[in-house]
């Protein structure tokens, strides 16, 4: 029986690139696009002149957060050869760039969006609907993400695990020590 030949990297980047886009646009595309365009409409709610300065923290939470999230999204596809995912997760463990100080950029920045969009449109809903969501994450990456990485890189996950906090970025750069450092990083 002959095996089917494996794909070169260069396949498997533009596939995991492919995927990721799928899944930016899907996932967070959702959360943070549909699902609040839902709750308010893009209505921007009257609120006291001097509130600008935190309708202007919105619009600044809002480009960190998609600055932040496409640097996490894009690591996907380029250090880990797949992307974030379930369906279609990282051949390799992603430890670089962002996961160097947090293990859960993606999450992080997808709340601190919805935190933006509440100030920049004035909508209390949305502070409810962030905590709800990180509640959501903090559970899914509890129950099924942890789980799932410590089976599929063992060792080399629970190192990063110990090393870099989940939720609260730490102040200097995870670095691994070389004999677990995979190409990519």
């Amino acid at each position: 029986m002959l095996s089917s030949p494996k794909p070169d990297d260069g396949c498997m980047h533009r596939r995991a690139i492919i995927g990721t886009a799928v899944f930016l646009v899907l996932a967070p595309g959702t959360v943070d696009g549909l699902l609040p365009w839902w709750l308010t409409g893009w209505r921007m709610r009257p609120a006291l002149p001097v509130w600008l300065p935190a309708r202007l923290l919105g619009i600044l939470l809002i480009a960190a957060g998609c600055a932040v999230l496409l640097a996490a999204v894009v690591r996907f596809a380029i250090e880990g050869l797949g992307t974030p995912a379930p369906v279609a997760p990282p051949t390799r463990l992603v430890i670089g760039g962002l996961y160097r100080y947090v293990r859960n950029p993606m999450y992080l920045a997808v709340v601190t969006v919805i935190i933006g969009q509440a100030l920049l449109l004035w909508q209390p809903i949305l502070v409810g609907y962030a905590m709800v969501a990180l509640a959501a994450m903090v559970a899914f990456v509890l129950e099924y993400e942890q789980p799932a990485l410590r089976r599929q890189f063992g060792d080399e996950y629970e190192a990063y695990r110990r090393a870099v906090p989940g939720w609260w970025p730490r102040r200097r750069p995870f670095n691994p020590e070389p004999n677990t450092v995979h190409k990519g990083q």
